[in-house]
């Protein structure tokens, strides 16, 4: 591979271990300025950006590139001015020949978004896949389209990372636009928070509110990140009820419902389930396969179907992981201009399938659940009653019941010497939610995530 095609591919794998936001944020106008002697130089096009891949990033960089060039042993970050608006070094003209992760693989298409509403149109509702997972949500974001502002208002969709809430999301507002030219804004809550800090020290408050205020149509992505920021949770809930007097559609999306959202304003959290609550879950094999034919008709390289049925079979709950994992297998075809065969395929998506759980003991459960619901881990030790604490102290509970299959005594010493009693009462207390409670359910495969990492 040359260097181009080399920081694609470990992009498309670094891509699969971060949001959206944060993979545009800090991976955008990036790439390989040199190789040699197993040192990879990485352009960065700030110091901000430099310090902060070479501080947070650093060994998911290093990974990903050693999965595809291991002779690669360390990575430097540093600020290049040769970097084009697509992340790839500028050198000699390169021969026409296939990329291995087209730029909207690796997360670029935010390149090619209106920028009068930050959406890209290639987010629509026929390209979207529907099954049994996502068939409510996909309904209400149609139903939205169809009536802005009165039907469901706000909508809110939740679900885990790579599932398809941003095209959802970015389907209803293309909907919208391209129908009556209605004014939509698509942002991340991140950004949202960065615009209005900005405003506030330029002394424009006044003027970002305004320019809120005029929005027909308002999708706000990964809401979960306003948590613990009070200024912008309370100027977001003053733009919110603004818009919703005036029938002016509100969309939000999270990785979890508003109840688990344990730092969102109380007042916010009742606006949002004042709406349409609709959840994305895991897609099933069929779904799944779909999926990956459908990915495979924009390719122009064939694959036999027992390669996509292998992909199917052995991925299971993200998109986007799916189509990672085929873009890794239609590079090693283009690269070796054969059809690999399912034991291929095995050993080329060895670092995504089949990998075992790491070993993991009741600190990491405390830690994963803490962080989930925007906790101190000290706080699920204490004597503390208030439900937002006891929730999920129950869950801790449950999860090193079911993972760690450890007794009711040790649980209840390790969560501040509880009696066993209590432990038993709140596991069979949860796994008797776990049947019947969807959300439950997901909010538990959330947290395994985090756990098993």
């Amino acid at each position: 591979m040359n260097h181009e095609e080399l920081w694609q591919a470990a992009l498309g794998e670094i891509e699969l271990n971060l949001s959206r936001a944060n993979f545009i944020t800090w991976f955008r106008n990036t790439g390989i300025i040199d190789k040699k002697e197993g040192l990879a130089v990485i352009g960065v096009p700030n110091g901000f950006s430099k310090e902060w891949l070479a501080n947070k990033y650093y060994k998911l960089v290093l990974k990903a590139l050693r999965n595809i060039s291991p002779e690669i042993k360390e990575v430097n970050f540093t600020i290049s001015s040769v970097l084009s608006k697509t992340g790839e070094v500028a050198k000699k003209p390169r021969k026409e020949k296939s990329i291995i992760l087209p730029e909207e693989q690796a997360g670029f298409d935010e390149l090619e978004a209106n920028k009068e509403t930050n959406l890209n149109p290639r987010y629509a509702f026929d390209s979207f896949i529907v099954g049994s997972f996502n068939e409510l949500a996909h309904a209400a974001a149609q139903g939205v389209s169809q009536s802005l502002g009165t039907l469901y208002n706000p909508l809110f969709i939740y679900g885990g990372v790579g599932l398809g809430k941003t095209h959802l999301l970015q389907a209803i507002g293309n909907a919208a636009y391209n129908k009556s030219k209605e004014k939509v804004k698509y942002i991340s809550s991140e950004k949202f928070a960065t615009e209005l800090i900005n405003a506030l020290k330029n002394g424009q408050i006044e003027k970002f509110k305004d320019d809120y205020r005029k929005i027909d149509v308002l999708i706000i992505d990964d809401v979960q990140f306003l948590t613990g920021k009070e200024k912008t949770q309370e100027e977001f809930f003053h733009i919110f009820n603004s818009l919703y007097q005036k029938n002016k559609q509100i969309i939000i999306s999270s990785d979890r419902p508003p109840k688990a959202i344990a730092t969102l304003e109380e007042r916010l959290r009742s606006r949002f389930e004042g709406g349409m609550i609709a959840d994305i879950s895991y897609p099933e094999y069929e779904t799944r396969l779909v999926i990956l034919k459908s990915k495979l008709e924009s390719k122009n390289t064939p694959l036999p179907n027992e390669i996509l049925e292998y992909i199917a079979a052995n991925i299971k709950k993200n998109i986007r992981e799916l189509e990672g994992a085929l873009n890794r297998v239609l590079a090693f075809s283009q690269l070796n201009n054969t059809v690999p065969t399912v034991s291929q395929t095995s050993k080329i998506l060895s670092t995504i399938i089949s990998s075992p759980k790491k070993l993991i003991n009741y600190k990491n459960i405390i830690k994963a659940v803490s962080d989930f619901y925007d906790l101190a881990a000290d706080d699920l030790i204490t004597k503390c009653r208030k439900r937002e604490i006891v929730w999920p102290r129950q869950i801790v509970m449950y999860l090193m019941r079911e993972e760690l299959k450890i007794s009711y005594p040790f649980i209840g010493e390790k969560l501040g010497g509880r009696d066993h009693t209590t432990v038993m009462y709140a596991c069979e207390k949860l796994n008797k939610e776990m049947e019947t409670n969807e959300t439950l359910q997901q909010e538990i495969c959330l947290i395994k995530e985090r756990i098993y990492g």
